[in-house]
C-alpha cells in the first residue's frame, strides 16, 4: 500500500500560541472552542498568524454490492441520481459550498453508472460497484490500492489550487453498513451498537440491516487484519476517502471530518498512521447511532451536535464559520499589550 510520510506537529510553537491567545482582549479560555481550534490550525502550520485559503471539498461516490440485500430502503440508482443533482447545486453540499466559498468537487470512485467524459465529474472510477460482502469481498487488495492511490491524487490537485483546507464528503447507497462493519471490527463495539437506520427515518430497516451484517461477519474467513477488513466491507468512496486523508495530513492542510461514514474513514486513516488525527478537525456529531461512541473511541471532540444525518459532508461545512472565527480571533483581536487595556481575569 501506498505510505504517507505524516509527522506530528513541532511543539515548541504551543507555548507560544497560547501565551498570544490568552493575552487577547477576553478572560483567558472565555472564547471556548475558537482558543482551541485557533491553537490546532496555529500548531499544524507552526504559525502565530494561521490562515484559511482556498477551502475544498470532495464528494467521493461509489456503489455497495450489499445493497442487493435489502439494507437500505433506497435503490441504488439514487447514487448517480443525487451526482446528477450536485451537478444542478441543489443537493444540501450545494448550498452550503456556496455559503462558505468551498470549490465542490464530485468523484466517481466506483457508481454503477457509465458517466459520459464530458460530464461535470473527476473520473476516478475503480468498478461500477463493490461486490456483495454477504458472499465474498467487497473488493480486491489491488482495487483498494488503486482506490488509496486515486484518493491522494484528488487531494494533491486541491493543495497544488493553495488549498490548506480540505473537506470531504460520499455518495453511496448502503455505505452506513460498511461503515458500520468497519467500525465494529476496528473498535470491538458490538455491531447492534454500530448500526443505524442509515437514510430510513422510521428505523424499520434496522433489524433486518443487523441480520444481513451478522450473517456477513459469519461468512467472513479472512484473517481481519486491517488491510483485509478494508477491502473486504469497505467501498470505494470509503477507502478513497482514506487515501484522501492520509495525502492531505501529509501535506499539513485541515481536515475536515463530517459524519458517521467520514469519521469511520478517519478511523481507518489513523489505524494506517496514528499522525493523521492531528491535522482533524470533526465538524459535528451527527445522529447516524455510532457516531457518538465512534467519537468516544477516537477522544475528538465535534464543534456541533445538530441533528444532521445527510452526509456529504454537510456538517463540516456547517462548522466551518467557527474555524474561520478561531483563525479571525487570533489574527484580529487586540492583546491587552497593544490597545492598553488592564488585563481583568
Amino acid at each position: 500500500m501506498q505510505q504517507f510520510k505524516i509527522e506530528k506537529p513541532n511543539d515548541d510553537v504551543r507555548s507560544y500560541l497560547q501565551e498570544k491567545i490568552d493575552n487577547l482582549t477576553k478572560p483567558k479560555g472565555s472564547l471556548g472552542i475558537l482558543e482551541d481550534l485557533a491553537m490546532q490550525i496555529g500548531w499544524v502550520q507552526q504559525s502565530l498568524s494561521p490562515k484559511l485559503s482556498n477551502p475544498c471539498h470532495i464528494v467521493f461516490a461509489g456503489d455497495h454490492g450489499i445493497a442487493a440485500e435489502g439494507v437500505s430502503p433506497s435503490p441504488q440508482e439514487v447514487t448517480y441520481q443525487m451526482i446528477a443533482n450536485f451537478w444542478a447545486g441543489g443537493a444540501g453540499i450545494n448550498f452550503l459550498a456556496r455559503q462558505h466559498g468551498f470549490d465542490l468537487k464530485v468523484v466517481d470512485a466506483g457508481v454503477n453508472f457509465d458517466f459520459k467524459l464530458e460530464d461535470p465529474i473527476i473520473h476516478k472510477k475503480i468498478r461500477k460497484s463493490t461486490r456483495n460482502y454477504l458472499h465474498e469481498a467487497a473488493m480486491t487488495h489491488e482495487e483498494m490500492e488503486l482506490a488509496i492511490q486515486r484518493g491522494a491524487e484528488c487531494v494533491q490537485d486541491c493543495f497544488d489550487q493553495d488549498c490548506n483546507i480540505i473537506g470531504f464528503g460520499e455518495m453511496g447507497i448502503t455505505n452506513t453498513s460498511s461503515s458500520a462493519l468497519w467500525m465494529t471490527y476496528l473498535t470491538g463495539v458490538p455491531l447492534d451498537q454500530c448500526i443505524g437506520a442509515g437514510c430510513d427515518h422510521t428505523g424499520n430497516i434496522i433489524n433486518h440491516k443487523y441480520n444481513v451484517l451478522k450473517q456477513s461477519m459469519d461468512n467472513y474467513k479472512g484473517d481481519a487484519s486491517l488491510e483485509d477488513i478494508m477491502c473486504y466491507f469497505g467501498g470505494y468512496e470509503m477507502v478513497m476517502t482514506v487515501g484522501a486523508m492520509l495525502k492531505a495530513a501529509e501535506l499539513k492542510m485541515m481536515i475536515l471530518v463530517d459524519g458517521f461514514i467520514m469519521t469511520n474513514c478517519m478511523l481507518v486513516a489513523s489505524k494506517l498512521n496514528a499522525n493523521v488525527l492531528h491535522y482533524a478537525i470533526f465538524g459535528h456529531q451527527g445522529d447516524e447511532a455510532g457516531h457518538k461512541l465512534l467519537l468516544e473511541y477516537l477522544k475528538a471532540k465535534p464543534i456541533l451536535n445538530i441533528g444532521f444525518r445527510l452526509g456529504e459532508g454537510t456538517g463540516a461545512l456547517c462548522a466551518y464559520p467557527i474555524i474561520d472565527s478561531s483563525v479571525r480571533m487570533i489574527n484580529e483581536m487586540n492583546s491587552f499589550k497593544e490597545i492598553k487595556v488592564t488585563k481583568y481575569f
